[in-house]
């Protein structure tokens, strides 16, 4: 990934959490299935969102990287009080422009 690609991305982040305005539990948190971009707390209900810049980046999620983040959410699940049974969604957040468009529980 470049520089400019990296800087990007974490811009595209931090516009993505002013804009759910939840406290973070994680950046870029890293499980045995790869990254999750950003994990958040809603009470006591976890989200793990995927950030992609543009509109149509939400149709290039592929079956196998669905499959990663869920092996990752997983494992941070299993570090929480009530483990897999903790209430969670998984969102993709479109970065487009400086908006933002989330596709709330798309996973």
């Amino acid at each position: 990934m470049s520089a400019t690609n990296h800087h990007a991305g974490l811009a595209a982040e931090e516009i993505v959490v002013r804009h759910y305005g939840l406290p973070v539990a994680a950046r870029r948190w890293r499980g045995p299935g790869g990254e999750i971009d950003l994990i958040l707390r809603d009470g006591a209900q976890v989200i793990f969102v995927e950030v992609k810049a543009g509109r149509r980046a939400a149709h290039a999620l592929r079956p196998a990287q669905v499959a990663r983040i869920r092996a990752s959410a997983l494992a941070f699940l299993g570090n929480e009080p009530l483990g897999q049974r903790t209430e969670c969604r998984f969102d993709v957040a479109l970065v487009t422009d400086g908006r933002v468009e989330v596709i709330a529980n798309l996973m």
